[in-house]
């Protein structure tokens, strides 16, 4: 069974997806691929894992460095799963690159990009901490004026699109 809830944030309304147990999927509301593999959700608002992933993004959006402890489960693809989890290991405040990316997984930039604009689980799994060669902000499923707040939020100043992010 799938369920979903969707959570006020100061971005907006976000819509949370679960199995029951894990979160599966985040996702600002318009963003791309909005809800993708969302069918016929049983809507819950009293699912613990909500309550704790209400809770995490509360933090969060407090300017918080909350610690990833929610259980996720992200659907794709084995090389999709192996960059949101190389995601993951980027710390709260810091950035990398698409390159750097696909230079550590041995894999081209492009199908890293790929797989990163398809993140499920936006925020918790962190791909607004991506950004272009250079520094600049490239991309974000839910919109660059989303992944400039975000940034900001974690004390990155990325003011001018395609200028580095400091």
């Amino acid at each position: 069974m799938r369920y979903a809830t969707q959570l006020s944030t100061p971005l907006g309304p976000v819509t949370l997806a679960s199995d029951g147990e894990h979160i599966t999927g985040l996702w600002f509301e318009g963003q791309k691929h909005f809800a993708a593999g969302l069918r016929d959700p049983a809507w819950n608002d009293a699912l613990p894992v909500f309550a704790r992933a209400a809770g995490w993004l509360e933090r969060y959006f407090r300017g918080e460095a909350p610690a990833m402890d929610l259980p996720i489960a992200p659907g794709g693809t084995p090389f999709q799963r192996a960059v949101w989890a190389r995601l993951c290991t980027i710390p709260y405040g810091q950035i990398t690159t698409y390159g750097d990316i696909a230079k550590a997984m041995g894999a081209g930039a492009r199908a890293v990009g790929a797989a990163v604009s398809r993140n499920p689980i936006s925020l918790l799994i962190p791909c607004h901490r991506v950004v272009g060669t250079g520094g600049g902000l490239t991309g974000y499923a839910g919109g660059l004026d989303k992944k400039r707040f975000l940034l900001a939020l974690e004390g990155r100043n990325c003011a001018i699109d395609n200028a580095p992010c400091v």
